[in-house]
């Protein structure tokens, strides 16, 4: 059996894989949806980006899971990304949902204007996107109701706090997918990693939310890759 645990991106908690928690659970294993520190129901935490890599951590310690595969949806495969090396052999494979990937040293803000940083430091939260930030991204409009509606502003230390990773990404075993209608290729750190022989390129037709576009395509993906 494995252990899949699941953490979605910016604004998002727990519940933004209810459709995906269905399909994995069936096919016979484990799920462990997280919601990081400082978003959701845990909106008023503390949430700096090595707090959020605890997060994660912590889920697969405590229950003490084995044959873990970790997947991070945009913004968290920042966090994911380190947390997929500090647990160690208990790591099957880290699957990175049309995501950003760390880089030691380096944060999700660091290719932003130093404004840009500024005003998110200030205001200490990202705010949510709006309805018309979701379109064409293969999203029904009751799906973009209910994404709009559960988002909650996202804590700004997360954003601008460094990667700390110890290796180098290339080295764990992992799958990309990338959502076409985001973008055709990957970012350019992406398919530098994706020219290791552990890392291999899935594609979906759909936009960057897919656990709410098309849960059960994303969970074909999750459970190939486990």
């Amino acid at each position: 059996m494995t252990e899949y645990v699941l953490v979605a991106g910016a604004w998002l908690g727990a519940w933004a894989w209810d459709d995906v928690v269905g399909e994995l659970s069936t096919a016979g294993h484990g799920v462990h949806p997280v919601t990081l520190s400082g978003v959701a129901e845990r909106a008023g935490e503390p949430g700096g980006q090595q707090a959020h890599v605890q997060d994660i951590v912590d889920v697969v310690e405590r229950a003490d899971l084995r044959d873990v595969v970790v997947v991070g949806h945009s913004y968290s495969g920042i966090p994911v990304g380190q947390a997929a090396e500090r647990i160690g052999s208990r790591l099957r494979r880290v699957v990175f949902v049309d995501s950003n990937v760390p880089s030691n040293g380096e944060s999700f803000t660091s290719r932003w204007s130093a404004e840009r940083v500024a005003e998110l430091t200030e205001s200490g939260y990202w705010p949510p996107l709006t309805a018309e930030d979701y379109a064409g991204q293969g999203l029904s409009a009751d799906q973009i109701t209910r994404i709009v509606d559960g988002s909650t502003p996202h804590p700004a230390a997360s954003l601008t706090e460094p990667a700390v990773l110890a290796g180098s990404l290339a080295e764990l075993p992992a799958t990309y997918l990338k959502c076409l209608l985001d973008g055709d290729t990957p970012s350019p750190d992406v398919v530098a990693l994706l020219e290791s022989d552990r890392w291999e390129l899935v594609e979906l037709n759909t936009g960057h939310w897919p656990m709410f576009s098309q849960p059960a395509e994303l969970a074909r993906v999750l459970l190939a890759a486990g």
